[in-house]
């Protein structure tokens, strides 16, 4: 009975927030006519202010709104690019954020994208180097072999934890250091609705937060497993 409630707490954690996430973000979508430009319009106007014009705002079909550091492009969903709603102010101001993080060569944000690089595939690598290596010691009657193929399977399968670990520092410096004074402080949005920017980019954050519980659950099935 501990384990199942265990186990329930733990699946509360990981798609809790992500569900919640996507309330909060549909919630705050419905189309506000006072408010004066899109979320598009207004990452452009904020990067232009910021004198950061090299830095293009792009519509993205992909649906998923990101900064991109590499081609220096704020990618903005349909929703967000085209929207006037507090969702859409607040997203595309913490793109801008991210933006702005690059600008000043924010450590955290560089080490992110060095991790990014091999994270994709470190979690494939590592599965075959963990499943093969009692193997490779068994034909090659050499442990030190087995030993550092372990070893190897365990640093990439670290990589991913490493990486959602620091990127939800980064996005909350994006949020709250860097997004949510400039809605305030240059009268984006009402007084009235700095609350609700603060909850839409909380419930962002925690999308990270249950992406890092995801990669810790995957690194300890992985180090139960290879303790029978």
């Amino acid at each position: 009975m501990l384990i199942g409630l265990g186990t329930l707490i733990l699946l509360s954690l990981i798609f809790g927030p992500q569900l919640w996430t996507q309330h909060i973000f549909k919630r705050y979508k419905v189309q506000i006519d006072e408010i004066p430009g899109t979320g598009g319009e207004l990452a452009r106007h904020l990067l232009d202010k910021l004198n950061m014009e090299e830095i293009q705002v792009e519509l993205t079909e992909a649906g998923n709104d990101h900064y991109d550091p590499l081609e220096k492009i704020v990618r903005l969903s349909p929703d967000i690019h085209d929207g006037k709603s507090l969702t859409a102010i607040v997203v595309a101001a913490h793109e801008v954020g991210h933006a702005i993080q690059d600008h000043s060569a924010y450590k955290p944000l560089q080490l992110r994208g060095q991790l990014a690089k091999y994270v994709a595939y470190s979690e494939k690598f590592a599965s075959i180097l963990l499943v093969a290596f009692p193997f490779m010691t068994i034909l090659t009657h050499m442990p030190l072999v087995g030993g550092l193929m372990l070893a190897s399977g365990v640093i990439m399968l670290l990589l991913p934890v490493a990486f959602h670990l620091v990127t939800l520092p980064v996005e909350i410096d994006a949020s709250f250091r860097r997004a949510l004074p400039i809605l305030i402080q240059g009268e984006y949005i009402p007084q009235s609705a700095i609350p609700i920017a603060h909850r839409i980019l909380t419930a962002a954050a925690l999308t990270y937060l249950s992406a890092s519980l995801a990669s810790l659950l995957n690194f300890y099935r992985w180090i139960v497993f290879l303790r029978r």
